[in-house]
C-alpha cells in the first residue's frame, strides 16, 4: 500500500460522501440546540471541543487506536476486548443505537469491498472497529487513523450545527477552522493515555442525548 493510497482511503472514510448514515444523526446537538446551549457559531465550537476533549480525545480516539493495534496484530480477542468497551461506553440508548448503525453502515461497505474479517464484526462492531479495521487494510497508520476520525467527527457536528442553528456557510468554515487547529493536541494527547486512563465525563451530552429521546421535534435520529 502506497503512501497515497493510504492518504486516500484515509480521505474516503472522512468523507460525508460515505453511505454509512451519518448525517442522520446529530450525537446530542439536536437537544443542545434546541434548550439554547448551543445558539451561534461560538457555542457551536465550544460544544463541539467540548465533547471532542472530554469523550473523543479521553476515549474514542485512543480506543480507535489500541483497536487498530488489534487488526494490525491479528489478535481478535484484543479487538473483542476493547470493541465492547466502546459499546458498554454510550451514555443512552440514542447514542448506542448510532454507533451500532454506523458500525453497521461501514461493515457493509467493507464486506462489498472485499476486506477481510469484515463480515466478523458486521452484527457486533461500534463504529470505531469497522473504522479501524478499514483504516489497517487500507494501510492508514494508527496516527493518521486517529487524525482522520477526529476530523471527521467534528465536521459532521459542524454540519449538524449548520441546520440547527442555522449556521452560514462562511461562519461554519471558520468553526470547523478552530476546531481543526486543536486536532493535531487531541490526536497527540489521545496517543499518550494508558489503558487505565480511558473514560469519558460529558454530562451534559448524556443527558442531553437522554432528553433527545423524547423531544417532540427532531431533524436527526441521536
Amino acid at each position: 500500500m502506497t503512501q497515497g493510497a493510504a492518504l486516500l482511503r484515509s480521505l474516503w472514510l472522512a468523507s460525508p460522501a460515505l453511505p454509512i448514515g451519518a448525517y442522520a444523526y446529530s450525537r446530542g446537538l439536536e437537544h443542545a440546540v434546541s434548550v439554547g446551549w448551543v445558539h451561534d457559531a461560538e457555542s457551536a465550537r465550544a460544544w463541539i471541543a467540548g465533547v471532542s476533549e472530554h469523550q473523543l480525545v479521553s476515549l474514542d480516539a485512543p480506543l480507535l487506536a489500541r483497536l487498530h493495534d488489534g487488526f494490525t496484530a491479528r489478535d481478535e480477542r484484543l479487538v473483542s476486548h476493547w470493541n465492547e468497551l466502546g459499546c458498554a461506553a454510550r451514555e443512552s440508548a440514542e447514542l448506542a443505537l448510532e454507533d451500532r448503525q454506523l458500525g453497521l453502515g461501514l461493515a457493509r461497505i467493507l464486506i462489498e469491498a472485499g476486506v477481510a474479517g469484515a463480515a466478523r464484526w458486521r452484527e457486533s462492531g461500534g463504529y470505531a472497529t469497522l473504522f479501524a479495521l478499514a483504516c489497517v487494510e487500507g494501510g492508514v497508520s494508527r496516527v493518521d487513523a486517529v487524525l482522520t476520525y477526529l476530523f471527521a467527527f467534528c465536521e459532521g457536528q459542524v454540519t449538524a450545527a449548520s441546520k440547527l442553528i442555522p449556521l452560514g456557510q462562511s461562519a461554519a468554515q471558520r468553526v470547523l477552522a478552530a476546531l481543526m487547529s486543536q486536532i493535531d493536541g487531541w490526536a497527540r494527547r489521545a496517543l499518550a493515555l494508558e489503558d487505565h486512563e480511558l473514560g469519558a465525563y460529558t454530562p451534559g451530552l448524556a443527558l442531553a442525548s437522554a432528553l433527545h429521546e423524547t423531544q417532540y421535534s427532531r431533524l436527526f435520529r441521536s
